[in-house]
C-alpha cells in the first residue's frame, strides 16, 4: 500500500502540518484535510494539483492569498504570484529530506 503526505510548511520550508493519505486521493481533496489547520499567513504556495475555485475561495476566506498555478488544460489559466512560486522549493526541499 502506498501513501501520499500532503505538507504545509511555514516560509523557511519547516513543516507545520503533516497528513497522510492513500496514495490515489488527488491533490485537490487532499487540501480538504489540511484546510481547517492552515495558520494565519500572506499567502499559500501549492502546486498546480490544489488548483480549485473551493480552495482557493476558502484561502481568502481565511485572508490567504493563492498562489496555485492553473493546469495547462484550464481553458482561463488564474493569475498567480511567479516570482513568490519559485519559493515552493523550500517544500520539495523537505520532501527530499524525508526521504533520505
Amino acid at each position: 500500500m502506498n501513501s501520499k503526505l500532503h505538507t504545509v510548511c511555514d516560509g523557511e520550508g519547516r513543516p507545520i502540518i503533516m497528513v497522510l493519505s492513500e496514495s490515489q486521493m488527488s491533490d485537490h481533496k487532499g487540501a480538504r484535510l489540511v484546510l481547517d489547520a492552515l495558520p494565519p499567513a500572506p499567502s499559500l504556495i501549492a502546486d498546480r494539483g490544489y488548483d480549485r475555485a473551493w480552495f482557493r475561495e476558502a484561502q481568502a476566506a481565511k485572508g490567504i492569498t493563492p498562489c496555485i498555478p492553473s493546469p495547462r488544460s484550464r481553458k482561463r489559466p488564474s493569475a498567480y504570484d511567479k516570482t513568490l512560486y519559485r519559493q515552493r522549493h523550500k517544500v520539495e526541499n523537505l520532501f527530499a529530506k524525508l526521504k533520505d
